[in-house]
């Protein structure tokens, strides 16, 4: 076993510990807020809520998993692994920094300096990319939040970066004008760290209670203590930030926190009808009621259109939200094909990216977020602000449906097409997202043939977007179009079609001869 590589945390340069004992005040604070209305704390009421227009437009942001894991860089469950005894990552941390009473998850944070860290590049990168919106982790399992918390002393503003790096990333992203939104992993903390109490680590010491705790056993409900932190955590974020979109990880659909998940469902929405802004709360599985929120599958896909919209929380790399030094990426072909699947089918892409330690974005993902903006300065009319077509595509290759599965899509064909459409002032648009550029030049569309009848008006102008205008025949089995010897784009072919419009026929006086 070898001395660590890295300076250890001093305990004795720790801000003083923050007392949240007493929570009688605050949650007292939070029940006016909800009294004020127009919400209650009740699903009946929250049901009433509708994600806002920009949302349904916005299509594509940027979620960011940043933080502590990005010093060992080992994946963002580096927290949790390193503890349990049965993990790899259990010997690796052994091995590499010492034993766990003696260099544990905390004595990470020197090293975490985010020193080269530029939230205008960032929110550059961002905007560059075609991302509306914008959604940091503000505190991941591991109990260490990025933001300026009153409620604790183990955040960025207050160690490692010593800066309120999320509330810089924020007011990027409002210069940029993206939208601010905020992540919170925090209901999971519960447990997240309990490995480290069933042997001899810096878990078990009480100087540490308040970065590690509660550390308690996954099988037990959370204690109204921890409870009410996690309802407040919220509330600031909430209060000190003004997020627009509110994602929340798994674990939160434990009974224990139902009560209040209300509450805070009801307060975020009654502050933001004081904002004056539209407001998303995402969450997983059967945390909210059906309609009070919008649902959100992590790695996933639908089977077909929802009727209402949702969201597609992925990532660049295949195997780590966070930073890691042999990430398997997914390609640019990849990405851009979970993007049009996922907005044919009535939902947005929520694709996250892991920052160095530093501060700065790996030139890989920078490249693939480049790619995803080049090919949407060209295409991005078939994906922004557009809503699902009658059928959301066609083509051979089956997409499994359900969360978890991205590393199970078969890669697309130039036979899969995804559909989109839109109304404006000029007349009624369909898109055909071809998702790879055929080999003879042709693109073939057969929700597009006569015998379909899906179109039900005739085509008044057809174009690739990209290129302009394209010969193109239609009989009874498709609609063929002949590509431009040059693909517009590097992954596939978006085809336009303007509808003609309806004619209304004149109505005919009957009721006088």
């Amino acid at each position: 076993m070898a001395d660590s590589p890295l300076e250890p945390l001093d305990p004795a340069s720790l801000p003083p510990r923050v007392d949240v004992s007493d929570n009688s005040a605050a949650i007292a604070a939070v029940q006016d807020v909800i009294d004020a209305g127009p919400y209650d704390a009740t699903w009946e009421s929250l049901r009433a809520y509708e994600p806002p227009l920009w949302y349904r437009d916005a299509k594509f942001g940027i979620f960011i998993h940043w933080g502590i894991p990005s010093v060992p860089a080992q994946g963002e469950w580096y927290s949790r692994t390193m503890y349990l005894e049965a993990d790899r990552a259990f010997e690796h941390h052994r091995v590499t920094y010492g034993s766990h009473d003696q260099f544990g998850y905390k004595d990470f944070i020197p090293s975490f300096t985010m020193d080269r860290f530029d939230p205008a590049e960032w929110a550059e990168v961002f905007r560059r990319a075609g991302a509306q919106f914008v959604v940091p982790v503000a505190e991941h399992h591991d109990g260490f939040a990025m933001y300026d918390t009153d409620r604790s002393r183990w955040s960025a503003a207050k160690m490692g970066p010593r800066r309120d790096v999320f509330g810089d990333l924020m007011t990027a992203v409002d210069d940029a004008w993206m939208v601010r939104g905020a992540s919170s992993h925090r209901a999971e903390h519960w447990f997240f760290q309990n490995g480290g109490m069933r042997f001899d680590s810096d878990v078990r010491d009480a100087r540490f209670f308040d970065l590690y705790g509660p550390a308690q056993r996954e099988e037990t409900a959370p204690n109204e203590l921890f409870l009410e932190d996690w309802l407040l955590r919220t509330v600031e974020i909430i209060d000190k930030y003004r997020p627009q979109v509110l994602w929340f990880d798994w674990w939160l659909e434990q009974p224990a926190f139902e009560p209040y998940i209300r509450k805070l469902a009801a307060y975020y929405y009654n502050r933001a009808a004081e904002w004056g802004r539209g407001v998303v709360i995402n969450y997983k599985w059967t945390a909210f009621a059906e309609g009070s929120a919008v649902y959100d599958i992590e790695r996933g896909a639908m089977p077909g259109i929802r009727p209402d919209v949702w969201q597609n929380d992925s990532s660049v790399g295949k195997t780590s939200w966070g930073w890691i030094e042999d990430h398997d990426y997914k390609s640019v072909d990849d990405l851009i094909g979970e993007l049009v699947d996922v907005v044919a089918k009535n939902g947005n892409l929520l694709l996250n990216i892991g920052p160095k330690a530093d501060g700065t974005i790996a030139p890989a993902e920078r490249e693939m977020l480049e790619g995803i903006g080049d090919w949407l300065t060209v295409n991005g009319e078939a994906i922004f602000g557009t809503r699902p077509w009658l059928i959301p595509g066609e083509g051979p290759t089956e997409v499994v449906a359900g969360s978890m599965i991205d590393d199970a899509f078969a890669p697309y064909t130039s036979e899969d097409v995804r559909f989109t459409t839109r109304t404006d002032v000029t007349g009624d648009y369909v898109y055909a997202t071809v998702l790879r550029w055929p080999e003879d030049g042709v693109a073939s569309i057969r929700s597009w043939g006569r015998s379909s009848g899906l179109l039900g008006r005739p085509i008044a102008e057809l174009t690739v977007l990209g290129a302009g205008s394209a010969e193109w025949t239609q009989d009874a089995d498709a609609l063929r179009v002949t590509l431009p010897e040059t693909p517009p784009s590097a992954v596939g072919v978006v085809v336009k079609l303007w509808l003609e419009p309806v004619h209304e026929p004149a109505r005919k006086d009957f009721l006088h001869g």
